[in-house]
């Protein structure tokens, strides 16, 4: 259920679509009082695997190495939105580090006056190689996709052969003490529901908290299907049935899409219900297209270019105002359950995670 929104200060107040009359450093609030602190910087939307819940199988076209945005474009956005009070970022894709540069990209994000987390979301494929340099660069956080530890559904799910390496990844962000790790899982019916007691152990023993995503309607080839959907509500059921009684985690961020138990015999699962209970009442997040799209909506269908304002080396000022009018354009829900309802143009890997 959606949280109760803010109360919008009257200094901030102003009509849909204005430039409201702030200064440079003002919050980002929106129309319904909610104020953006989370950016999603999407560094490319290739990906060595194409599963089902997200992109075509075969004959993709990706964007060209010239049409994303620079470290430097990248750098420079996230000055003018830093300046704002925007504080988190996390990297995502596709999958962000076939994209060799994520670590100058982070080194450039941790110098930044008024960058305080530094995140990244991946499939874990590339994880294990590629993971000293992250940390060096100031990595502090990493979301690692585990929807199976079966081989053969994994190729089901992914369309591709890579378990061992993700496994390898995970091993590796495990034996990382300064890094906080998550495990996310996303269950279709017919695929893997019957993995999500395995992945409740293989997390438990490793001392890492595990999520539970909805599948949600952003797949590439638009088969989206409330059927093939599991809910948070009967994987909550599911798992208590096993596992024992799941206690609430008091204290969480509100912000934050998890809503996170405990189980009396140890171990933490969190579950991400967008489909059926959203929580756009408390959302902060901003998102950035490899194309230099801002989005203010994972499910929204409208987008300000920024990317023509980064190669013109045009000033903060200009670029947050186009970042001011994506906010205020902001919806107070993403509107799934709108009998009118129409998914983005986008799939989830052009948008970013």
């Amino acid at each position: 259920m959606s949280k109760a929104p803010v109360a919008i200060p009257p200094e901030h107040q102003s009509t849909p679509l204005q430039q409201p009359p702030q200064p440079t450093r003002a919050p980002l609030f929106d129309r319904f009082g909610r104020v953006h602190r989370s950016l999603r910087i999407s560094v490319t939307d290739a990906c060595n695997i194409r599963c089902q819940y997200c992109m075509p199988a075969e004959q993709v076209q990706f964007l060209a190495a010239n049409q994303q945005l620079s470290v430097a474009q990248f750098a420079t956005l996230v000055r003018a939105v830093a300046a704002l009070g925007v504080r988190n970022y996390r990297i995502t894709g596709g999958e962000p580090l076939v994209r060799r540069d994520v670590p100058e990209l982070l080194q450039a994000l941790r110098d930044i006056e008024g960058v305080e987390e530094l995140a990244l979301t991946t499939n874990g494929m590339l994880l294990a190689d590629q993971l000293p340099a992250l940390v060096a660069a100031g990595l502090q956080r990493v979301n690692i996709s585990l929807d199976t530890l079966s081989h053969a559904t994994f190729k089901t799910l992914s369309r591709r052969d890579g378990l061992e390496r993700v496994l390898e990844g995970i091993e590796a962000a495990v034996a990382e003490p300064q890094l906080m790790i998550k495990l996310n899982a996303l269950v279709l019916r017919d695929v893997n529901l019957d993995d999500v007691y395995g992945l409740v152990e293989f997390a438990k023993a490793r001392h890492v908290p595990l999520r539970f995503i909805e599948y949600m309607p952003l797949d590439a080839e638009r088969k989206w299907n409330l059927n093939r959907m599991v809910s948070g509500d009967e994987l909550r059921r599911l798992l208590s049935e096993r596992f024992g009684p799941l206690e609430p985690v008091l204290g969480s961020d509100p912000s934050q899409p998890s809503t996170d138990y405990r189980f009396a015999s140890g171990g933490q699962v969190g579950f991400i219900d967008s489909v059926s209970k959203p929580f756009c009442g408390s959302c902060d997040r901003l998102r950035i297209t490899a194309d230099g799209r801002i989005r203010n909506c994972l499910f929204g269908r409208e987008e300000w270019d920024v990317a023509h304002l980064l190669r013109a080396q045009a000033s903060l000022e200009e670029i947050q105002q186009v970042v001011r009018v994506a906010v205020l354009a902001k919806f107070p829900s993403h509107g799934i359950a709108d009998p009118d309802f129409q998914p983005p143009e986008r799939a989830m890997y052009q948008i970013g995670g």
